[in-house]
C-alpha cells in the first residue's frame, strides 16, 4: 500500500537521467487508490497470521541448520570452542525479500555455512536425512543437478526453496554482509549463483527511488503476468527477478510517479523497447574475481540472447537467457495488450479489472501439442514432472530450429490434471501456428515427428527414472482439447471472428441445453460451412504438420483473434531490428564498450527524447527508438 505523495529523488537512479520528474495529478492519485483496492480485493496480500507463521517457520529452519553445522563440526574433530562458535545464517531472497509475496507463496531461502561444510555431501545427504526425521517437513525434494542446486520441501505447510552456500570463513558471523563482494572469494560458480539471489534482491531495492511504489507496481505486474500466461522462467518466459528488474527500471525512469502511472508507463516503455538491447539498473561492474559476466563482446553465446535483463550485482548476468523467439513474440503481444488497456483506463474507458482478464489460451490457436506426464505415485510424479517441465523449453527451441522458425510455439506455463486417471498425471500444452507473413508454398508440410522423438529421448535420459514414469506427446486440435483444462469442466465456446476490431456477433448459432443444464453455443450448419477452409486455402495458407504419425493443418490467424488490437507501435519485424548483425549492431557494441564509463547518454535505451530542455516523457502514440545507446 502506498501514500499519495511523490518525493523528488535526491540522486540519479540508474545509468541515465529520468525520463520525467513529473508527479501525480489528482486523477493519477484516484487511479492509484482504485488500483490498491483492486489488489487487496484480489487477495494479493497475506494476513497478519500468515506473516507471523512464515516468520516462525524461518526461525525453526534457522535452528535446524545451526544444529546441523554444529554436529558436523563435532564429527570432524574440531575443538569444543569451535563447536560452540559454529554457525549458519539464513537469508531470504526473491519475492519474500523484495516484500511482494502473497498468500501461499513459497519462501526462497539461502543457508550460508562455513568453508568445511560442503553442498554435495553435507547439504544434500546429511541435512536431507535430518529433514526427513522432522514431522513438519513434507514433500522433500532435493535437486542437486539444477542450475542453482536447491532442496524443495514444505515446512508446516509453507513451501520452502532452500539453497546452500559455503563461504571462505571458519565461523560465519551472525551479521554477515552478503552484499560485500568478499563473500565471493574462493567459491565455485554454483555457490556464486546461490549467493546472488540475495545480492540481486538487495541491489534492486537499493536502485529504486521509492521502495513502496516499486513494491505495489511489481505486485501488480506479477499478477498481470500470471493472468496473461507469461510468468514462468522455466518455460521461456520471465520469472520473479526478471519482472522485478523491468519494473525497477521503469521506476528509475519516473522517480516521482505513483503506481498507477508506473503501471501505465511500464507497458508504454516495453511495448516500444528494441530487444535485444539490454535492460540494466546500473553499469556492469568490471571483472573483479575472474567470474564470467554478461558481455557480448567477449562471449559469443551472449550475442544469441533475445531479451537481456541484466542483474545488478557482480557478477552481472543475463537473468532471462531462457527466452526464445517464440516466447518473446508472445510477451510482445501481451505488452501491446497491456498498453492498450492502460490507455483506455487513463481516459476512463476501462477499469483496472480489464487489465487482468485471463488470457484465453485454448481459444487462441487451432492446433496444440499436449504433453502428458504420468508416474506411479504423487512423489514420483513430483520429481518426474520437475524434470520434464525443465526440458519443455528445449522442445520449443527444437521445433523452431527444425522448422527454420516457420512454425511458432507458444508454451503455456500452466499445469493441468486429469482427475479421471488412476495414475498420477500432469499435462502441459503448447499452441502452434505458422509464422505470420511467411510465404506459403503449395503443399508445404511440417513433419516434426523426428523432433518430438528426439525430445522424448532426451527426457528419458533422466538419471532418477523409476518404473511408471512416462511421457506422451500428441497433437490435438482446438475442438479436441480435453474438458479438464476448462474451469468447472465446461466446454469451451467458439470465439467469434473479430471484424474491424469489434466483437462479431454469431447469428448463425443457437444456445442448446446440455445434459447438465448448462448452455453451450452450437454452430448452425450454414455457419460451419462458411468457416471451413477451401481447398485452395488449405494448399496455400495452411501447412500440414505431422506429430507421431498424425497429420493436421496449421492456419495463419490474425492478431485480432488473440484478443489483441492492431497497433502501429510495434511489429514483429521492427521489434527485432537491432539484433546483432543488423544496422544497429555498431550502436549496441559501442554502448557496451562504454558501459562502465560516464559517456552514456542512452536517450533511447530508455525510451526518451533528449532536447535542450531535458528528457521528455513518452507520448502514447509516439514511436521511439528504444534501447539504442549513443555515446558522446
Amino acid at each position: 500500500m502506498v501514500g499519495s505523495e511523490g518525493l523528488i529523488s535526491p540522486r540519479q537512479h540508474g545509468v541515465t537521467k529520468p525520463l520525467s520528474l513529473a508527479g501525480p495529478s489528482d486523477s493519477d492519485l484516484l487511479r492509484t487508490q482504485k488500483l490498491n483496492k483492486f489488489l487487496v480485493d484480489s487477495g494479493l496480500y497475506e494476513s497478519e497470521e500468515e506473516a507471523a507463521k512464515r516468520a516462525k517457520v524461518l526461525g525453526q529452519i534457522k535452528k535446524i541448520v545451526i544444529e546441523w553445522v554444529k554436529e558436523l563440526t563435532r564429527l570432524r574433530g574440531y575443538s569444543d570452542q569451535m563447536v560452540e562458535d559454529a554457525n549458519a545464517v539464513i537469508f531470504t531472497f526473491g519475492s519474500y525479500r523484495l516484500g511482494v509475496h502473497g498468500p501461499g507463496a513459497d519462501i526462497d531461502t539461502l543457508c550460508v555455512g562455513p568453508s568445511y561444510v560442503n553442498r554435495d555431501e553435507d547439504f544434500f545427504f546429511v541435512l536431507h536425512e535430518m529433514l526427513t526425521q522432522i514431522e513438519e517437513v513434507t514433500e522433500l525434494q532435493p535437486v542437486p543437478s539444477a542450475h542453482v542446486p536447491v532442496m524443495k520441501f514444505k515446512f508446516d505447510g509453507i513451501s520452502i526453496d532452500l539453497l546452500y552456500a559455503s563461504v571462505s570463513r571458519l565461523v560465519v558471523p551472525e551479521d554477515l554482509d552478503i552484499s560485500d563482494v568478499s563473500v565471493l572469494y574462493n567459491v565455485d560458480e554454483p555457490t556464486v549463483r546461490s549467493l546472488n539471489g540475495c545480492r540481486v534482491a538487495d541491489q534492486i531495492l537499493k536502485h529504486v527511488p521509492n521502495v513502496e511504489h516499486f513494491r505495489t507496481t511489481l505486485r501488480c505486474i506479477k499478477f498481470w503476468a500470471k493472468r496473461r500466461g507469461v510468468y514462468s522462467n522455466v518455460t521461456g518466459f520471465l520469472g520473479g527477478v526478471n519482472w522485478a528488474i523491468l519494473v525497477a527500471r521503469v521506476c528509475q525512469f519516473y522517480p516521482n510517479a505513483v503506481p498507477s502511472m508506473l503501471v501505465s508507463r511500464f507497458f508504454r516503455v516495453y511495448t516500444q523497447w528494441r530487444w535485444p538491447n539490454p535492460v540494466m539498473l546500473c553499469a556492469i561492474q568490471e571483472d573483479e574475481l575472474g567470474f564470467t559476466i554478461w558481455d557480448p563482446r567477449k562471449n559469443p553465446k551472449d550475442k544469441t540472447h533475445h531479451m537481456p535483463i541484466i542483474t545488478p550485482a557482480y557478477p552481472c548476468m543475463n537473468s532471462s537467457y531462457n527466452v526464445s523467439t517464440s516466447t518473446l513474440r508472445v510477451m510482445t503481444e501481451q505488452f501491446i495488450f497491456g498498453n492498450q488497456i492502460c490507455e483506455e483506463i487513463e481516459i476512463n474507458k476501462a477499469q483496472w479489472p480489464a487489465l487482468f482478464e485471463p488470457y484465453l489460451f485454448f481459444k487462441s490457436y487451432k492446433n496444440y501439442l499436449q504433453v502428458d506426464i504420468v508416474a506411479a505415485d504423487p512423489d514420483d510424479l513430483r520429481t518426474w514432472k520437475g524434470w520434464v517441465e525443465s526440458r519443455l523449453r528445449q522442445l520449443t527451441l527444437m521445433i523452431e530450429r527444425d522448422t527454420h522458425g516457420k512454425l511458432q510455439c507458444h508454451p503455456y506455463p500452466h499445469e493441468y490434471v486429469d482427475p479421471s486417471k488412476q495414475c498420477s498425471h500432469s499435462a502441459f500444452f503448447m499452441g502452434l501456428q505458422r509464422k505470420q507473413g511467411e510465404i506459403v508454398e503449395e503443399g508445404q508440410q511440417f513433419d516434426i515427428r523426428g523432433t518430438v522423438d528426439a525430445f522424448r529421448h532426451s527426457v528419458n535420459m533422466y538419471m532418477c527414472w523409476r518404473p511408471g514414469m512416462e511421457i506422451y506427446v500428441s497433437h490435438v486440435r482446438r475442438k479436441q482439447i480435453p474438458l479438464y483444462v476448462f474451469p468447472d469442466g465446461y466446454k469451451r465456446i467458439r470465439v467469434p471472428r473479430v471484424v474491424n476490431q469489434q466483437p462479431a456477433p454469431n447469428p448463425g448459432s443457437v444456445d442448446r441445453k446440455r445434459k447438465d443444464g448448462s448452455n453451450v453455443e452450437v454452430e448452425s450448419p450454414k455457419r460451419r460451412q462458411s468457416m471451413s477452409p477451401s481447398p485452395q486455402r488449405c494448399g496455400s495458407d495452411s501447412p500440414d504438420i505431422f506429430v507421431n504419425g498424425t497429420m493436421t493443418r496449421v492456419e495463419v490467424r490474425p492478431n485480432e483473434e488473440l484478443g489483441l488490437k492492431k497497433s502501429g507501435l510495434v511489429s514483429e519485424t521492427s521489434s527485432q531490428q537491432s539484433l546483432p548483425g543488423s544496422s544497429n549492431e555498431a550502436d549496441f557494441q559501442s554502448a557496451l564498450d562504454e558501459v562502465s564509463g560516464d559517456k552514456i547518454q542512452a536517450n533511447a535505451e530508455l525510451g526518451m527524447v533528449l532536447t535542450s530542455m531535458g528528457a521528455v516523457d513518452l507520448e502514447p502514440n509516439t514511436i521511439m527508438r528504444l534501447g539504442v545507446w549513443t555515446t558522446a
